[in-house]
């Protein structure tokens, strides 16, 4: 693979993620109260690499803004300065759910579009009247 069509691959990911990565920050949050740099980690274990810390910080801050999330203060494991960590409101687990439905409307029928369209070229271009 080149290094344009990677390029043009992370580009790509990045704009989906960008539409959904409130709804993942969300989700996370559901599962346990997480401070910033959990976020970018559990993100990247689950294969979304390209999220950088500096996206992940005012996203969390318009969550909170919203009353989609709270945030409280706690010391650090490590012994260092304390930890913000962000929970999740019950205006945040509704909002979470619609989320989900939303997501799940759209990523089905895009899916199925993407899997189930014939992807064989001598067929895709041959008109239908061409046999």
């Amino acid at each position: 693979m080149t290094m344009e069509l990677s390029e043009a691959g992370d580009q790509r990911r990045s704009q989906l993620l960008r539409g959904v990565l409130d709804v993942c920050l969300l989700a996370l949050i559901a599962e346990r109260p997480r401070y910033g740099f959990e976020f970018t980690q559990a993100l990247a274990d689950s294969g979304l690499d390209l999220v950088r810390e500096g996206s992940i910080y005012p996203l969390l801050s318009r969550l909170e803004r919203a009353g989609l999330v709270d945030s409280y203060r706690a010391p650090s494991a490590s012994g260092g300065a304390p930890r913000k960590y962000y929970r999740l409101t019950d205006a945040g687990r509704g909002a979470l759910a619609e989320g989900r439905t939303a997501w799940q409307a759209f990523a089905g029928p895009v899916s199925r579009i993407l899997t189930d369209t014939d992807t064989d070229t001598d067929s895709a271009s041959t008109s239908p009247g061409d046999t």
